[in-house]
């Protein structure tokens, strides 16, 4: 981004550079011109017009070969120094190319300073001429050579520093903005990879909460379903008729993930108290623990609903898999602070502080989404309780 600023002003400054060098030739011919002109002796226009055909040839080379290593810009100055001299000794009409010239001393001079220098020169050098022309200190040269000199001196030198001012006052300006295109290109980027990153959390999340844990009770109903064959064929076959629905149910979220349809977290309309029902009648009849349900027939919007079902899908799992216990408690209310879901089990218990699970991760994160929070208290013989506390207007 930088470079591209800095090429554009490059080819910027090439056009404004290339016009002025245009405006510069037809000032050096009409010098030329009014030399030829002039009604002065022979010797002196024909030094006059070597004086100033030097100045235009170093011009032209420095114009033609701005990188030659002889052809400097300090080397042109240094030439217009000289001929600004000799024209005034000459009476050659010094004062048209002091005038059309002046602003190459801060165009060649590169820094101030190196312009203030040769600019003070060519003063000097002109007064010296016009003193040897005059043969001393005149009164004709103390009130128009001296005066005028001085006074096109000083206009120049504080035009010129007015110019490199504002130069690099613009300069400065597109360093900033190529600095803030740079930052603003690079804050996209990040945005985008920050995006990127929440979007791979979020498929993560959601193949945990409904693939991870589809195929978990496939397992786990599988194996218990094995294992009753020859003692309750009754009940291996329920079994596998929960793998069959599982299974399915699966299959319909795969297809959902990958597909154009809606993700897997837009769950049927309805109730939230129906919908969790529904999921606690499936893990009792799965794995026969009591379930102690008290659900509040309460209405919440969407993106409350689906962090409440996963969250109790999640402590399901993490009952069947971990907790074994007998029986599962659970309670939806509506507070004034909020809906609030508790889940809780007599099972092993476990040490909070040493667990590192994605699904308690994942919990929590949901839940922060929405500004709520979740809290899991638990210790080894003791069971476990988790409570999910989600404020009022979460989805707002």
């Amino acid at each position: 981004m930088t470079a591209l600023a800095g090429s554009t002003a490059d080819v910027l400054w090439a056009t404004s550079l290339r016009r002025w060098n245009a405006v510069c030739w037809l000032l050096f011919a009409l010098m030329a011109v009014g030399l030829v002109a002039m009604n002065r002796p022979g010797g002196s226009k024909c030094a006059a017009l070597v004086l100033l055909g030097g100045v235009v040839l170093c011009y032209g080379a420095l114009d033609r070969f701005p990188a030659n290593p002889v052809v400097r810009p300090h080397v042109y100055l240094s030439a217009l120094v000289v001929a600004l001299g000799g024209l005034a000794y000459l009476r050659g009409n010094y004062a048209a190319l002091f005038m059309v010239t002046l602003p190459h001393y801060w165009m060649f001079g590169r820094t101030p300073r190196a312009a203030m220098v040769f600019l003070g020169l060519a003063a000097v050098a002109t007064l010296a001429g016009s003193v040897l022309r005059d043969d001393g200190w005149t009164v004709e040269f103390f009130t128009e050579t001296l005066v005028s000199t001085l006074l096109v001196v000083a206009v120049g030198a504080l035009i010129g520093l007015w110019a490199h001012s504002v130069v690099a006052q613009s300069a400065e300006r597109a360093r900033l903005l190529a600095e803030l295109e740079e930052a603003q290109a690079e804050l996209t980027e990040a945005h985008q990879r920050q995006g990127a990153a929440d979007e791979r959390e979020r498929m993560a999340r959601d193949i945990h909460d409904t693939l991870a844990q589809g195929f978990a009770s496939i397992i786990v109903l599988a194996e218990a379903a094995r294992m009753g064959l020859g003692t309750d064929p009754a009940r291996s076959g329920r079994q596998l008729g929960s793998i069959e629905s599982t299974a399915r149910e699966n299959l319909a979220e795969a297809r959902e993930l990958v597909g154009s349809g809606r993700r897997p977290d837009q769950t049927a309309a309805g109730p939230v108290a129906e919908t969790l029902r529904r999921t606690l009648d499936r893990f009792a009849e799965d794995t026969g623990l009591t379930v102690d349900a008290d659900l509040e027939d309460l209405e919440c919007d969407q993106q409350t609903r689906i962090a409440l079902l996963r969250c109790t899908q999640e402590s399901l799992a993490n009952v069947r898999k971990h907790a074994r216990a007998s029986t599962v408690g659970v309670v939806l209310a509506r507070q004034p602070y909020g809906v609030e879901l508790e889940i809780t089990d007599d099972g092993a218990g476990f040490s909070v502080e040493e667990s590192s699970g994605f699904g308690l991760d994942g919990m929590r994160k949901r839940l922060a989404e929405l500004g709520g929070r979740l809290t899991v208290t638990s210790s080894l013989g003791d069971g476990t309780r988790v409570l999910a506390l989600i404020p009022p207007g979460a989805a707002a």
